[in-house]
Protein backbone atom coordinates (compact mmCIF):
# COMPACT_ATOMS: atom_id res chain seq x y z
CA UNK A 1 0.00 0.00 0.00
CA UNK A 2 1.36 3.69 -0.89
CA UNK A 3 1.66 5.67 2.47
CA UNK A 4 4.68 8.19 1.80
CA UNK A 5 3.19 11.23 3.73
CA UNK A 6 -0.20 11.94 5.25
CA UNK A 7 -2.43 13.40 2.08
CA UNK A 8 -1.89 16.99 0.86
CA UNK A 9 -5.80 16.90 -0.31
CA UNK A 10 -8.41 14.03 0.27
CA UNK A 11 -11.75 14.27 -1.90
CA UNK A 12 -14.84 11.68 -2.94
CA UNK A 13 -15.55 10.93 -6.45
CA UNK A 14 -17.37 8.28 -8.44
CA UNK A 15 -15.28 6.58 -11.35
CA UNK A 16 -15.98 7.48 -14.92
CA UNK A 17 -18.57 4.66 -16.49
CA UNK A 18 -16.51 3.11 -19.10
CA UNK A 19 -17.76 1.76 -22.56
CA UNK A 20 -17.05 -2.26 -21.18
CA UNK A 21 -19.62 -1.25 -18.15
CA UNK A 22 -22.28 1.01 -19.63
CA UNK A 23 -25.22 -1.02 -20.58
CA UNK A 24 -23.89 -4.11 -18.43
CA UNK A 25 -26.77 -4.30 -16.55
CA UNK A 26 -30.00 -7.13 -17.08
CA UNK A 27 -32.56 -5.91 -19.48
CA UNK A 28 -35.07 -3.96 -17.50
CA UNK A 29 -32.75 -3.03 -14.64
CA UNK A 30 -31.45 0.20 -14.12
CA UNK A 31 -27.35 0.37 -15.16
CA UNK A 32 -25.68 0.00 -11.42
CA UNK A 33 -24.40 2.69 -9.70
CA UNK A 34 -20.86 3.57 -9.46
CA UNK A 35 -20.12 3.93 -5.52
CA UNK A 36 -17.65 7.06 -4.89
CA UNK A 37 -14.07 6.50 -4.36
CA UNK A 38 -12.01 8.49 -1.68
CA UNK A 39 -9.00 9.73 -3.01
CA UNK A 40 -5.29 11.22 -1.50
CA UNK A 41 -3.23 13.40 -3.37
CA UNK A 42 0.46 12.99 -2.31
CA UNK A 43 4.12 14.14 -2.35
CA UNK A 44 6.11 11.23 -3.31
CA UNK A 45 8.97 10.95 -1.50
CA UNK A 46 10.23 7.37 -1.71
CA UNK A 47 11.83 4.99 -4.03
CA UNK A 48 8.75 2.61 -4.21
CA UNK A 49 6.40 5.72 -5.00
CA UNK A 50 8.52 6.99 -7.94
CA UNK A 51 9.02 3.99 -9.09
CA UNK A 52 4.98 3.25 -8.97
CA UNK A 53 4.74 6.44 -10.50
CA UNK A 54 7.24 5.39 -13.54
CA UNK A 55 5.27 2.45 -14.48
CA UNK A 56 1.88 4.08 -14.73
CA UNK A 57 3.28 6.67 -16.92
CA UNK A 58 5.24 3.82 -19.14
CA UNK A 59 1.66 2.36 -19.42
CA UNK A 60 -0.39 5.05 -20.42
CA UNK A 61 2.47 5.91 -22.40
CA UNK A 62 2.71 2.83 -24.45
CA UNK A 63 -1.13 2.78 -24.61
CA UNK A 64 -0.94 5.52 -26.43
CA UNK A 65 1.64 4.51 -28.84
CA UNK A 66 4.41 6.55 -27.20
CA UNK A 67 8.05 6.30 -26.22
CA UNK A 68 9.25 6.57 -22.52
CA UNK A 69 12.68 6.87 -21.45
CA UNK A 70 13.37 5.68 -18.05
CA UNK A 71 15.41 8.88 -16.54
CA UNK A 72 14.10 12.25 -16.81
CA UNK A 73 17.33 13.73 -16.02
CA UNK A 74 18.00 15.77 -13.09
CA UNK A 75 15.85 18.11 -13.19
CA UNK A 76 14.84 20.03 -9.82
CA UNK A 77 11.19 18.55 -9.37
CA UNK A 78 8.49 17.67 -7.31
CA UNK A 79 6.54 14.25 -8.17
CA UNK A 80 2.28 14.73 -7.15
CA UNK A 81 0.60 11.14 -7.31
CA UNK A 82 -3.23 10.58 -6.52
CA UNK A 83 -3.93 7.28 -4.85
CA UNK A 84 -7.64 5.39 -4.01
CA UNK A 85 -7.10 2.20 -2.06
CA UNK A 86 -3.68 2.31 -1.63
CA UNK A 87 -3.51 1.87 -5.64
CA UNK A 88 -1.56 4.92 -7.36
CA UNK A 89 -3.93 5.59 -10.25
CA UNK A 90 -2.36 9.35 -11.42
CA UNK A 91 0.97 11.18 -10.86
CA UNK A 92 2.74 14.36 -12.61
CA UNK A 93 6.44 15.56 -11.87
CA UNK A 94 6.37 19.55 -11.74
CA UNK A 95 10.17 20.42 -13.13
CA UNK A 96 10.71 24.03 -12.02
CA UNK A 97 13.79 26.05 -14.03
CA UNK A 98 16.09 27.09 -11.00
CA UNK A 99 18.83 26.74 -13.52
CA UNK A 100 17.66 27.34 -17.23
CA UNK A 101 16.76 23.50 -17.60
CA UNK A 102 13.64 21.76 -18.12
CA UNK A 103 13.08 19.36 -20.32
CA UNK A 104 11.19 21.31 -22.95
CA UNK A 105 14.81 23.05 -23.08
CA UNK A 106 15.80 20.09 -25.41
CA UNK A 107 13.49 20.72 -28.46
CA UNK A 108 12.20 24.54 -27.45
CA UNK A 109 15.04 26.01 -25.70
CA UNK A 110 15.13 29.34 -27.89
CA UNK A 111 11.67 29.87 -26.91
CA UNK A 112 12.16 29.22 -23.36
CA UNK A 113 14.92 32.42 -23.35
CA UNK A 114 12.58 34.72 -24.07
CA UNK A 115 10.92 33.96 -21.09
CA UNK A 116 13.74 33.88 -19.15
CA UNK A 117 15.00 37.30 -20.50
CA UNK A 118 12.07 38.90 -19.02
CA UNK A 119 12.58 37.33 -15.91
CA UNK A 120 10.10 34.83 -15.75
CA UNK A 121 10.37 32.17 -13.40
CA UNK A 122 9.28 28.60 -15.60
CA UNK A 123 8.22 25.40 -14.33
CA UNK A 124 7.10 22.79 -16.72
CA UNK A 125 4.23 19.90 -15.88
CA UNK A 126 5.88 16.58 -17.03
CA UNK A 127 5.03 12.98 -17.00
CA UNK A 128 1.31 13.45 -16.42
CA UNK A 129 -0.77 9.95 -16.50
CA UNK A 130 -3.87 9.23 -15.19
CA UNK A 131 -5.06 5.70 -15.25
CA UNK A 132 -8.29 5.06 -17.00
CA UNK A 133 -11.67 5.23 -15.79
CA UNK A 134 -10.47 7.95 -12.92
CA UNK A 135 -12.38 11.57 -12.23
CA UNK A 136 -12.08 14.59 -13.79
CA UNK A 137 -11.00 15.75 -10.29
CA UNK A 138 -8.10 13.35 -10.54
CA UNK A 139 -6.35 15.57 -13.06
CA UNK A 140 -7.20 18.46 -11.48
CA UNK A 141 -6.48 17.87 -7.99
CA UNK A 142 -2.93 17.54 -9.37
CA UNK A 143 -2.51 20.44 -11.53
CA UNK A 144 -4.40 22.52 -8.38
CA UNK A 145 -1.78 21.66 -5.70
CA UNK A 146 0.65 22.00 -8.22
CA UNK A 147 -0.27 25.58 -9.20
CA UNK A 148 -0.02 26.21 -5.32
CA UNK A 149 3.35 24.63 -4.88
CA UNK A 150 4.68 26.46 -7.97
CA UNK A 151 2.95 30.23 -7.59
CA UNK A 152 1.93 30.77 -4.41
CA UNK A 153 4.59 29.13 -2.25
CA UNK A 154 7.80 29.49 -4.35
CA UNK A 155 7.11 32.29 -6.58
CA UNK A 156 7.18 31.21 -10.05
CA UNK A 157 4.85 33.08 -12.88
CA UNK A 158 4.46 30.72 -16.06
CA UNK A 159 4.02 27.08 -17.07
CA UNK A 160 5.31 25.97 -19.99
CA UNK A 161 4.64 22.62 -21.46
CA UNK A 162 4.58 20.34 -24.34
CA UNK A 163 1.87 18.03 -25.73
CA UNK A 164 0.78 16.63 -28.40
CA UNK A 165 -0.82 18.19 -31.49
CA UNK A 166 -4.39 16.56 -30.76
CA UNK A 167 -4.34 17.62 -26.83
CA UNK A 168 -3.73 21.52 -27.68
CA UNK A 169 -7.45 22.07 -27.97
CA UNK A 170 -8.24 20.68 -24.56
CA UNK A 171 -5.25 22.45 -22.98
CA UNK A 172 -6.59 25.65 -25.12
CA UNK A 173 -10.05 25.49 -24.39
CA UNK A 174 -10.59 23.99 -20.82
CA UNK A 175 -6.91 25.32 -18.82
CA UNK A 176 -6.37 28.89 -21.03
CA UNK A 177 -2.85 28.37 -22.59
CA UNK A 178 -1.62 29.93 -25.64
CA UNK A 179 0.81 28.50 -28.33
CA UNK A 180 4.25 29.30 -27.59
CA UNK A 181 6.33 27.44 -29.94
CA UNK A 182 4.60 26.05 -33.17
CA UNK A 183 5.24 21.64 -33.68
CA UNK A 184 8.69 20.12 -33.28
CA UNK A 185 9.26 16.51 -33.64
CA UNK A 186 9.99 15.59 -29.62
CA UNK A 187 12.43 12.73 -29.23
CA UNK A 188 11.80 11.84 -25.68
CA UNK A 189 8.76 10.63 -26.96
CA UNK A 190 8.77 9.79 -30.38
CA UNK A 191 5.92 11.93 -31.28
CA UNK A 192 5.26 15.90 -32.37
CA UNK A 193 5.02 18.43 -29.59
CA UNK A 194 3.44 21.82 -29.59
CA UNK A 195 5.11 24.16 -26.97
CA UNK A 196 2.31 25.89 -24.56
CA UNK A 197 2.56 28.74 -22.04
CA UNK A 198 -0.02 29.60 -19.28
CA UNK A 199 0.87 32.45 -16.66
CA UNK A 200 0.09 31.10 -13.24
CA UNK A 201 -1.83 34.56 -12.55
CA UNK A 202 -4.29 33.97 -15.65
CA UNK A 203 -4.57 30.26 -13.92
CA UNK A 204 -5.10 31.83 -10.40
CA UNK A 205 -8.05 34.10 -11.33
CA UNK A 206 -9.58 30.96 -13.13
CA UNK A 207 -9.11 28.67 -10.39
CA UNK A 208 -11.05 31.41 -8.35
CA UNK A 209 -13.61 32.32 -9.95
CA UNK A 210 -14.65 28.72 -11.17
CA UNK A 211 -13.15 26.12 -8.31
CA UNK A 212 -15.52 23.43 -7.02
CA UNK A 213 -18.61 24.80 -9.17
CA UNK A 214 -18.65 21.70 -11.13
CA UNK A 215 -21.60 20.72 -8.21
CA UNK A 216 -23.37 23.33 -9.45
CA UNK A 217 -23.01 21.82 -13.11
CA UNK A 218 -20.39 24.31 -14.25
CA UNK A 219 -18.07 21.30 -15.62
CA UNK A 220 -18.69 21.91 -18.83
CA UNK A 221 -18.01 25.53 -19.19
CA UNK A 222 -14.74 25.13 -17.79
CA UNK A 223 -12.20 22.36 -16.97
CA UNK A 224 -11.51 24.74 -13.89
CA UNK A 225 -14.69 24.28 -11.79
CA UNK A 226 -13.30 20.75 -11.44
CA UNK A 227 -10.52 22.23 -9.06
CA UNK A 228 -11.29 22.52 -5.20
CA UNK A 229 -13.16 25.23 -3.95
CA UNK A 230 -12.06 28.19 -2.38
CA UNK A 231 -12.61 27.11 1.35
CA UNK A 232 -10.33 24.25 0.98
CA UNK A 233 -7.72 25.88 -0.29
CA UNK A 234 -5.88 27.38 2.94
CA UNK A 235 -6.01 23.67 4.78
CA UNK A 236 -4.35 22.39 1.64
CA UNK A 237 -1.76 25.14 1.08
CA UNK A 238 -0.84 25.14 4.53
CA UNK A 239 -0.02 21.04 4.54
CA UNK A 240 1.81 21.83 1.46
CA UNK A 241 4.17 24.20 2.88
CA UNK A 242 4.25 22.14 6.11
CA UNK A 243 5.58 19.61 3.68
CA UNK A 244 8.35 21.91 2.14
CA UNK A 245 9.24 23.74 5.70
CA UNK A 246 10.43 19.80 6.12
CA UNK A 247 12.72 19.54 3.13
CA UNK A 248 11.01 17.53 1.06
CA UNK A 249 12.63 16.55 -2.50
CA UNK A 250 11.12 14.72 -5.03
Amino acid sequence: MLVDELPIATFQAAPIQSPRTQGASPAGQAPARLDSQVFNIRVALSAGCHADSGALVRRMYAWRGYAFEAGEGSYDKVTLYAETGGELVGTMSLCLDRDNRLPADENFGDRLNILRADNRRLCEPSRLAIDAGMSKRVFAALIHISYLYASELHGFTDYVIEVNPRHVAFYKRMLGFSDFGGERPCSRVGAPAVLLRLTLDQMGAQIRKWGGSFEQGAGERSFYSWFFPTWDVPDIRARLAALCRGGERA
